[in-house]
């Protein structure tokens, strides 16, 4: 027989049980999911207009879909489009769509949405990826529900590139899906809001995302005080914010982002438009120690446009300095940097960051590094035009296209006109091997003329509560804000 103690005790951990799962149940059937972007408060916009910011991308990839989307680990699944065929020699996509609607109420078709893609690679868009579509020939609605994207050449990356934000379907300020803005939103927090219906339609449930925006310090207090599951959008720049902070063990994610993280001349006059002093720059920056200031797990040092892991070019070589210990060349470039200095009479390079813990981080460990050659660095807000500026992307694709066609001639302020013109023949070249080749060599050449100082790869972060089961990092750093609270399929041995 339990004694009156243990009948007592048992008796409240049954009402704390229950209390608890009424509270869970309660939130289960409200289903709703609050999460922050580091950033103004998102607002729908047109990927024509120019830049995103990592709050209009969040909103635009969830209630303004593509004609496909990324999943949460960046696989390619539907969007609008319900299926796709590619024909066998790779110049033609056709997708069929899936029976849509805009919020409004009208049916959206495959003329309105080969208009609107137009319009986003056209000669007056300011889409930051249009160049990435060069290869389009055609977009041409073949029916009401059907439209065929020609190309002059193969890309196999093509739906890499629609999944992107950048190309969300957008009418009239409206989204195409798969979450709605309700009318209910408030200035501060849009309400989006999705139904779902089960496989046999039997039973619909409402999805409801509270999404808002706000600086990193403010969104990292609001997660440690459980009012946000998820904070998106982290960056180098406020990552010490976070490192700073009280935060659950694993609550800090990094996304394994690819892409360009590092430094590109500002101008085309000046110490930086010297060959030999760009050389002299990346050779004497201890990259390893940056890395570590940053304090990112995980992240290599690099000194090429290029990185591992890009589809059908071979690995980059590192250049030979790299394998010299960064002690052990300072001699060399010492001598190197005091033959240049009388002649360059003492050099200042400014910098244009962002005005951020991380870019302090950064300032102090080059100016630390290029001081020791007789060279001050500034912020290039002290006053004067800047002589480097930041690069800082996430690649919106495995291609080695997008990083080299970023340092071209009328984008950068210094360029190498032979690696345009092979990155012209790449565009046109029909055969891969052919086109990948031509890669290498102007990858070959621009790092040869130093036009970037890489770095690194970008660093991407996240706050994620252990709510957020449907969470996944990937290499596109873009998530889903779909299905949050849900364990993948393979996880639940489905």
């Amino acid at each position: 027989m339990r004694s009156p103690v243990t009948r007592r005790a048992l008796v409240a951990a049954s009402i704390l049980i229950a209390a608890l799962c009424a509270a869970s149940c309660q939130r289960n059937d409200r289903g709703e999911t609050n999460v922050l972007v580091i950033g103004a408060q998102p607002r729908i916009t047109d990927p024509a207009s120019g830049a995103l910011t990592e709050p209009q991308a969040v909103l635009l990839a969830n209630v303004a879909q593509g004609l496909v989307a990324f999943d949460p680990s960046g696989q390619i699944i539907p969007g609008l489009a319900e299926r796709w065929n590619v024909t066998d020699d790779g110049l033609s996509y056709i997708f069929r769509l899936q029976t849509a609607k805009w919020p409004d109420g009208r049916k959206i078709t495959a003329q309105q949405v080969a208009r609107l893609l137009r319009r986003q690679i056209s000669a007056r868009s300011n889409n930051a990826l249009k160049d990435t579509l060069g290869a389009i020939d055609e977009i041409t609605p073949m029916t009401d529900r059907v439209i065929e994207i020609s190309l002059t050449a193969p890309r196999p990356h093509l739906l890499q590139l629609l999944a992107q934000p950048e190309f969300a379907i957008v009418s009239e300020n409206q989204g195409s899906g798969p979450f709605a803005i309700s009318p209910k939103s408030k200035p501060d927090a849009l309400l989006l809001r999705r139904s779902v219906t089960s496989l046999d339609d039997d039973l619909t449930t409402q999805e409801d995302v509270i999404l808002g925006g706000r600086p990193a310090p403010d969104a990292i207090k609001a997660f440690i005080a459980g009012e946000t599951e998820l904070v998106l959008g982290g960056t180098f720049a406020d990552l010490a914010y976070a490192r700073s902070a009280d935060l659950p063990k694993t609550a800090l994610r990094f996304d394994p982002a690819m892409g360009l993280f590092g430094l590109v001349p500002a101008r085309g006059s000046g110490p930086v438009a010297d060959l030999a002093f760009r050389r002299l720059l990346s050779q004497a920056i201890d990259r390893q120690a940056l890395i570590d200031a940053l304090n990112v797990p995980g992240l290599l040092p690099r000194a090429t446009i290029l990185e591992p892991g890009l589809d059908g070019v071979p690995s980059p070589v590192a250049p030979p300095w790299m394998s010299t210990p960064i002690d052990q060349r300072r001699a060399t470039l010492s001598a190197a940097a005091e033959r240049m200095i009388g002649r360059l009479d003492a050099p200042v390079i400014r910098i244009a960051l962002p005005d951020s813990p991380g870019a302090k981080i950064m300032l102090s460990r080059l100016a630390s590094d290029w001081g020791a050659l007789g060279i001050k660095v500034e912020d290039a807000e002290k006053g004067g035009p800047a002589d480097l500026r930041l690069i800082d992307l996430v690649a919106p694709s495995s291609s080695p296209a997008w990083y080299l066609r970023s340092f071209r001639c009328g984008i950068v302020s210094v360029c190498d006109a032979e690696a345009d013109e092979l990155l012209n023949g790449a565009r046109a070249a029909t055969v891969p091997a052919q086109r990948y080749g031509l890669f290498t060599q102007a990858a070959q050449r621009m790092d040869d003329q130093q036009l970037f100082i890489a770095l690194t790869a970008p660093i991407r972060w996240s706050l994620v509560s252990t709510q957020m089961q449907g969470f996944a990092n990937n290499r596109f750093a873009t998530h889903t804000l779909v299905g949050l609270r849900q364990r993948p399929d393979r996880d639940r041995g489905e």
